[in-house]
């Protein structure tokens, strides 16, 4: 766990200045580096899969190669409600909250339709949240519909195993309730609880007021590869901005890590996908190291 938050930290390093990231540097993650992120992105992966198979943490190859972990609950109904579950991870010693994502196909609408719309966190589910910050609403009502279910879970895992540490985990619109859900909890849960939030695939989530937010109280790192469309979505000229912590998988391979809010670089995101049509829908679901996401 000690090493994943150092690549973290890397890769987040100018959170406090997002204004000067084009004068940071942009690093390559060595092959160890990369090789921590596998356990959590077959946690992001699982999120695919049914709860029952969750639960009973038998869902092939995603729960096989975490063989110890230890299911505490699980939700959702893959349709109105993404999929969810919450456990145990004793190699790592902390508690693993994986959301379902979605296909291309399914999530471009939400973010390239006009019916979204930038609006605030629920005062009752994110008590002390400054009204300027404003998340898209889609986002906001589907990590609303599993938000009380998650928090009991997490706290059930937390008191079962002693744990004191939680990380969230999700791919496409998974890892934006991924990045809600990484808001939300560390409102509720006790103080001196370390939470660790990787996406995969993230669409932008919130204003720049949200994205200053997440900078300054969480450790997030996002992964996009090569050409995926969906990191770019929806636009900054709606608003929407990435928070830090990007890790972009170029065409040669390399991780490199991207400092700043949506460094404009052609080695990360904004960069090399400039616009929609500039973009590789095949890119969004991986592979990730080898890690291709789904059930």
């Amino acid at each position: 766990m000690a090493s994943i938050i150092a690549v973290l930290l890397v890769a987040a390093a100018v959170q406090a200045f997002p204004s000067i990231h084009t004068r940071q540097s942009i690093t390559a993650l060595t092959t160890s580096q990369i090789d921590q992120f596998t356990t959590y992105t077959y946690y992001a992966s699982a999120g695919y899969c049914t709860n029952t198979q969750t639960l009973a943490w038998d869902c092939g190859t995603n729960c096989d190669a975490n063989p110890e972990f230890k299911p505490v609950a699980s939700g959702g109904n893959g349709d109105s409600v993404q999929y969810w579950f919450v456990g145990y991870d004793p190699n790592l010693d902390t508690v693993i909250v994986s959301h379902q994502g979605t296909n291309p196909s399914e999530i471009m609408p939400l973010i390239t339709d006009a019916d979204f719309f930038l609006t605030t966190l629920d005062s009752t589910l994110f008590p002390g949240i400054s009204s300027d910050i404003e998340v898209h609403n889609g986002f906001k009502d589907a990590q609303a519909s599993t938000a009380t279910d998650v928090l009991a879970a997490v706290e059930s895992a937390m008191s079962t195993y002693g744990a004191t540490s939680v990380t969230m985990v999700g791919h496409s619109l998974g890892a934006a309730i991924t990045l809600l859900d990484s808001v939300y909890l560390p409102l509720w849960l006790p103080a001196g609880t370390t939470f660790t939030t990787i996406g995969y695939g993230l669409p932008r989530v919130g204003n720049q007021a949200f994205a200053n937010y997440v900078d300054a109280n969480l450790h997030l790192t996002h992964i996009n590869n090569e050409e995926d469309p969906i990191p770019i979505c929806p636009g900054m000229f709606l608003d929407f901005v990435h928070p830090a912590g990007e890790v972009h998988i170029e065409d040669s391979g390399e991780w490199a890590t991207c400092p700043g809010q949506d460094n404009p670089s052609t080695q990360c995101i904004v960069g090399d996908v400039p616009e929609i049509w500039d973009g590789d829908e095949s890119d969004h679901d991986g592979p990730y190291n080898g890690v291709e996401m789904g059930c």
